[in-house]
């Protein structure tokens, strides 16, 4: 009868090694799309500086161009349709300008 309290005992002091498994899910981003997203917006706000605006809006162009091919494409497709959408103002700024001269 000793024998087995000294068992329970024992076996209550030092426990078996337990292993532990944790899962921590990451969320992937796409850093690429928000920096062109970001970029395109600037680039269409700030599309009345002749030289600034032009170069955020090919970066913002270039980036969300490049980030469609990654997944999650939300900011990426947003971006790429502003940066789209800044080529049109670009092309009428630079045509009433051209019209006036």
């Amino acid at each position: 009868m000793e024998n087995k309290e000294k068992e329970n005992v024992s076996a209550a002091t030092n426990p078996a090694p337990q292993t532990i498994i944790v899962q921590q899910s990451f969320k992937k981003g796409n850093g690429l799309g928000i920096a062109g997203f970001v970029l395109a917006l600037l680039g269409l706000i700030c599309s009345w500086v002749p030289v600034l605006g032009w170069i955020m809006w090919f970066l913002g162009l270039l980036f969300s161009f490049i980030a469609v091919f990654k997944a999650p494409r939300g900011f990426a497709i947003a971006g790429l349709c502003i940066s789209l959408l800044g080529l049109i103002l670009l092309l009428v700024l630079l045509g009433s300008i051209a019209a006036f001269l």
